[in-house]
């Protein structure tokens, strides 16, 4: 596990009075901003099996969860109340079969030039194609489980890059 910071201990996102605020970015330099986040979304076998073939009643599950991924990171502000709109400049998701889990492992990728990181738009597009690849395939097993949303990576910015253990 990451250790926080001790120059950075302050939460930004509260003000003096400890009320919710939107932090103040207008005087940062924008610069390339770049994000990746993963999800697993395990499943029985049957399920993963019949995810594979293609041989769902909704269709094409993972075009439609890996599109569903593009336009929520294109969302987020509107999704999470304190985050910035940016000016996205990519977004691409991948999802792999992970016949060990069974299922997929979600890998998504954004980036931008601003005066803010991507991080949350690469966990809500990780996020929303875990969860659209579960209402894509509920009707043949309501037990899907969608896990371990992390940050894989990021650089850019006053924090410096980081990078998942």
């Amino acid at each position: 596990m990451q250790e926080f910071p001790q120059k950075s201990a302050k939460l930004t996102h509260l003000d003096p009075q400890g009320q919710a605020q939107m932090v103040d970015v207008s005087g940062k330099t924008a610069t390339v901003r770049h994000a990746v986040a993963a999800a697993r979304v395990r499943m029985q076998l049957k399920t993963f099996q019949a995810i594979q073939a293609g041989n769902l009643p909704k269709g094409d599950v993972l075009g439609t969860a890996r599109l569903a991924g593009i336009m929520a990171a294109k969302q987020t502000s509107t999704l999470i109340p304190l985050c910035h709109p940016l000016p996205i400049a990519k977004v691409e998701v991948q999802i792999n079969p992970d016949p060990q889990l069974p299922g997929y492992q979600i890998q998504a990728e954004v980036k931008t030039k601003a005066e803010t990181g991507v991080e949350m738009e690469a966990l809500t597009a990780a996020s929303v194609a875990a969860l659209t690849l579960y209402d894509m395939a509920k009707a043949l097993e309501k037990s899907i489980s969608i896990e371990s949303i992390h940050l894989v990576s990021k650089t850019g910015g006053k924090s410096g890059d980081y990078q998942a253990d």
